[in-house]
Order: C-alpha cells, then structure tokens, then sequence
C-alpha cells in the first residue's frame, strides 16, 4: 500500500520574496565578494543561493562563465555593491528565473 505523500505549501504571504541575478563569475568569487562587504550576517540576511540550473524540467541555457545567484529582495542593493566593489558586474536581474531567460 503506497499512501500518496501532501507536499506542505507555504502560503503566499509567508514566502520569500527573492531577485535572481545573472553574473559573468565563478560561485566562490561571488561568495566572497558579498562576505567581504556585509560580513558573515550580512551574508546570512541576505539568503545568497546559487540557482542549480539542472533540478526540474526548467531548462535555461546561459553561456560559459555565467552563474545565476539570488537573494532577498531586501538586501539586493548590498550585494551588488559588493560584487561591484571588486569587479563583477550584474548583467541582469529579474524577479524570476523566466525573466532572466526572456530578456536575453
């Protein structure tokens, strides 16, 4: 007997509301630019992710050297001033991983 198991959804109001960004970088630059700004709570405020482009049937095809991160919206001015800070530049960001896609 296989019971179906209810995925839990949270409700709209208690998501994050995150920006994802597209930058020309390896992870670890990125990482390290955003800590040696606002720190290591700063860093944690900020939710930084790197988006794994291969999970789910959403495909988005970026060029070489590309990474999509995304963070809070809140602290979205922080983290590009930090990458920025040491060079790296935020070619785009978008409010969804489709927007990113749509405005290449």
């Amino acid at each position: 007997m296989a019971s179906k198991i209810k995925k839990l959804r949270l409700r709209p109001s208690a998501r994050d509301r995150r920006r994802y960004f597209l930058v020309r970088a390896r992870n670890e630059d990125v990482e390290k630019a955003i800590l040696n700004y606002v720190g290591i709570l700063g860093f944690a405020r900020s939710a930084y992710m790197k988006v794994n482009l291969d999970a789910g049937d959403f495909k988005l095809e970026i060029g070489n050297g590309y990474i999509i991160g995304s963070c809070l919206v809140g602290s979205l001015d922080e983290v590009r001033a930090g990458l920025a800070l040491v060079g790296i530049r935020v070619e785009r960001v978008s409010g969804t991983l489709r927007g990113l896609k749509e405005k290449k």
